[in-house]
């Protein structure tokens, strides 16, 4: 299936210019083909071209249907963006196509980046979800300090990762099928043990994610696989 992403195609029956120009210029669909679109809020749509325009192609939509995720909970994962942005672009495209609700990146104290250009991981994210054939658009949170981020309320469980001695249960015991769940992953240097502190004192529960020490986006990506395969 060849998906297209179109967020207002409800109201205006049109794809947005770069998929108008990937449909009509580089597949060279025509009039009356007909095409799969998503709005990136959880609908599927069914629809034949009325104007082949390469700039604002028109359609017409002959279906519509909802389609849930296929996983049946909130995953969010809040993480801290590392120095080269490629390795947190593939951290996102591969958790997109595994399947996640939310990326939150985090600034701690030992992070390498303090911001983020959220178009290019826009783009990422649009483009894994389509890939992956998922019609629902994973959001994307602006950067926050760590230290506000673990005091908002979350309606789930709350994980953070980290490599600090002490009491930790493996994720894969720690969660439970069904369940909303975040999961905090630090930067390279790790949390501080201040972050770790304030974490659990706001109803985070420390948790590992086996013997090898993972960089940032491994981590993370462990993280996504080890809820998704629980919730299969």
């Amino acid at each position: 299936m060849q998906l297209f992403y179109a967020p207002d195609i409800e109201s205006t029956n049109t794809l947005p210019e770069g998929e108008s120009q990937h449909c009509i210029k580089v597949l060279r669909l025509n009039q009356g083909d007909t095409i799969n679109i998503t709005n990136g809020k959880g609908k599927l749509f069914k629809a034949e071209i009325s104007n082949p325009h390469p700039k604002h192609c028109e359609v017409i939509i002959l279906e519509s249907q909802k389609v849930d995720t296929s996983w049946g909970c909130k995953i969010e994962i809040a993480i801290a963006p590392t120095k080269n942005i490629d390795r947190i672009e593939w951290f996102t495209e591969k958790c997109v196509e595994m399947g996640i609700d939310t990326i939150s990146p985090i600034n701690c104290r030992y992070s390498e980046r303090k911001e983020i250009k959220s178009e290019r991981i826009e783009k990422v994210i649009i483009s894994a979800m389509k890939q992956s054939l998922k019609f629902t658009k994973p959001i994307l949170s602006e950067m926050v300090k760590f230290n506000d981020f673990v005091k908002r309320p979350f309606d789930g469980k709350k994980y953070i990762a980290h490599c600090h001695d002490g009491e930790k249960t493996l994720l894969r015991d720690a969660y439970k099928k069904g369940d909303n769940c975040l999961i905090l992953i630090g930067p390279e240097g790790d949390f501080s043990e201040e972050e770790v502190i304030l974490a659990k004192e706001n109803g985070f529960e420390a948790i590992s994610l086996g013997e090898s020490r993972l960089r940032t986006e491994t981590a993370g990506i462990v993280a996504c696989s080890t809820i998704q395969i629980i919730n299969q």
